[in-house]
């Protein structure tokens, strides 16, 4: 039987090739999904909570940030009854200022400390034991995240306790800038402030679109070294508001961790740590947003000039138009994907399902193209081989891209 050029021996490799496109890409889907629903039952749907304590005084010098990796809740709880590194109390040079007391070496330059751990003129050896300050942070809200700048707006509650009087202290948002700043509580042993501020943190898209980002603020004290205050994450008070969520994002996990930070050398004898304090949001995308967005657009592409392979040379011009344009398309919605996003020295998922993408088009115009360069005796030959050798690395290539 035969319509418009068609035969059923020409329609069931299509038919077939298709199938298992379909078929392969319903695996994909289910296996997508089982995953997530694995992931979400271990998790019980809940926020997952890490909380890192900092790992001690590090040795060594000049190597920037140092953080440890140890779990708090494994150390010991946030609040304590009872902390070795609370016991004693405050040394006599508590009242006066680090600076007052350094002294000269050789009669000039930076004046230095000859007693304690730290030569730097700010640390405090007279302090006495640092004090341990337990630090919660409960995340009212986050709005405006721009991926690209890598900025965002947020709103949240930072509490400071300890079990020992805290000195003065000037919290520094070393990430961000601080447009509102209130204090609510301002005791010895207990603060409690509310921040609103634009904050900037790091983009990692090479999941893309389904990427997870990490919020950060990062809060230090800019007037006392570790010598003097050590802050550590409060698992207890380390939360999100209630209704908390992202426009067009999912809440992935909250973490929060201390670091002790090291400033390269701004003077002689600059060796004091400062402990800072990092908390995180991990957010992701909506994955039924990245399929419908990002990899249907592109299947349906390929699938498009696909067809094209079935075409005898007979309908050549109706060939050309199905595969041609193809390639301009995919190149305006590659160029629509990546507007949104910041520029990167790397191929995000997306992209290297672009290049699937593109190495399929262009192996379909060759073909096609091959037809208009070899003797006409040699079609049948062209359209078989095509058929045969083009359908099935179409679906390799796009299963690949797909997985990549």
């Amino acid at each position: 039987m035969k319509r418009g050029g068609w035969t059923w021996r020409r329609a069931l490799p299509f038919a077939g090739w298709l199938a298992v496109l379909v078929a392969l890409a319903a695996m994909w889907s289910s296996r997508n999904a089982s995953a997530q629903h694995r992931a979400g039952r271990r998790e019980g749907h809940h926020l997952r909570l890490r909380v890192h304590a900092d790992g001690g005084l590090p040795e060594g010098e000049g190597e920037g940030e140092r953080e440890g990796d140890v779990d708090a809740a494994v150390v010991a709880p946030a609040n304590p009854a009872v902390d070795p590194s609370d016991a004693g109390v405050t040394g006599d040079g508590g009242d006066l200022h680090p600076i007052d007391y350094a002294v000269l070496v050789d009669g000039g330059g930076v004046p230095i400390h000859t007693e304690g751990a730290f030569r730097s003129p700010f640390a405090h050896p007279r302090f006495g034991r640092s004090v341990r300050v337990s630090v919660g942070l409960m995340l009212a809200n986050v709005r405006d995240f721009d991926i690209q700048k890598g900025t965002f707006h947020a709103d949240f509650f930072l509490s400071l306790t300890s079990r020992r009087p805290m000195p003065a202290m000037d919290l520094l948002l070393t990430n961000g800038n601080a447009e509102v700043r209130e204090t609510i509580a301002d005791t010895p042993t207990f603060k409690l402030y509310r921040f609103i501020g634009d904050f900037d943190t790091d983009v990692d898209i090479h999941d893309y679109p389904f990427d997870t980002q990490e919020l950060s603020i990062e809060v230090e004290d800019d007037d006392n070294g570790i010598d003097q205050v050590r802050l550590v994450p409060d698992r207890e008070h380390t939360a999100l508001d209630v209704g908390f969520r992202v426009p067009g994002w999912e809440t992935s996990f909250i973490e929060a961790r201390s670091l002790n930070h090291y400033y390269p050398d701004r003077f002689e004898g600059d060796d004091l740590y400062y402990s800072r304090y990092v908390f995180r949001l991990g957010i992701r995308r909506y994955s039924t947003s990245a399929v419908f967005t990002v990899f249907f657009p592109a299947v349906v592409i390929v699938l498009i000039s696909f067809l094209g392979l079935w075409l005898p040379r007979e309908e050549l011009e109706v060939r050309s138009n199905s595969t041609t344009p193809m390639l301009p398309a995919a190149v305006l919605f590659h160029y629509a994907l990546i507007q949104s996003l910041p520029a990167t020295g790397y191929l995000t998922r997306a992209d290297k399902l672009m290049m699937a993408v593109y190495t399929c088009l262009g192996m379909h115009m060759v073909i096609s193209w091959l037809w208009f360069v070899l003797p006409p005796r040699l079609g049948n030959k062209v359209h078989r081989w095509g058929l045969w050798i083009g359908a099935p690395l179409t679906v390799v290539l796009m299963v690949l891209g797909i997985r990549s």
